[in-house]
């Protein structure tokens, strides 16, 4: 995975500087620039009208009790087809535009959503909680959490991977119940 990413990193701007020299070439330094410019202008307004469009989607299928799976992967998709758009370049402008037109966004959406099921079904998927190469939950460096909650001070880190202060929290049951039942006056 990490080779693949390096690769990418040092791919795409070879191929980006080699397409915009092709371009410069073809029409000119100024029309090159102005080219870079007006993408980025066209691509953030398409990235915010098709986000916003989402988005209203996404909350009336949450208000009609439906699961939104499909707005969230066009979330995704458009969250980045805008950074592609924003990056200099033609290859990734080309790529940013065809996940903001509907139309191409569908086909990339099937495209995506069925990778990921073969990542699934071959059982080949891994996901890991935590940022900046925290450990994926149950792997070598994790034992998980702990099964109740410990509050701050007691027990040790040996005895625990959990790190960081206890929370207590409250029963949401009986605070509720507390409310709908009418306190009783000492008399």
């Amino acid at each position: 995975m990490l080779g693949r990413l390096i690769l990418l990193f040092l791919l795409t701007p070879a191929v980006e500087l080699a397409l915009l020299i092709q371009v410069d070439q073809v029409i000119g330094f100024w029309p090159t620039v102005g080219l870079i410019i007006i993408t980025g202008i066209v691509g953030s307004h398409l990235a915010r009208r098709e986000g916003l469009s989402t988005w209203q989607r996404l909350n009336r299928r949450l208000q009609s009790g439906d699961l939104p799976g499909t707005e969230l992967a066009d979330g995704i998709l458009i969250l980045v087809a805008g950074a592609l758009l924003i990056t200099p370049g033609i290859l990734t402008d080309v790529f940013g535009f065809l996940g903001l037109v509907p139309f191409s966004r569908a086909y990339l959406r099937r495209f995506v959503m069925r990778w990921f099921q073969r990542k699934m079904e071959q059982g080949t998927m891994q996901v890991q909680f935590g940022a900046f190469g925290g450990a994926a939950p149950g792997g070598p460096s994790s034992a998980g959490p702990s099964p109740g909650p410990s509050p701050a001070g007691q027990g040790s880190s040996a005895e625990s991977p959990w790190r960081g202060q206890g929370q207590q929290v409250p029963d949401h049951a009986e605070e509720a119940s507390d409310r709908s039942s009418p306190k009783a006056s000492p008399s």
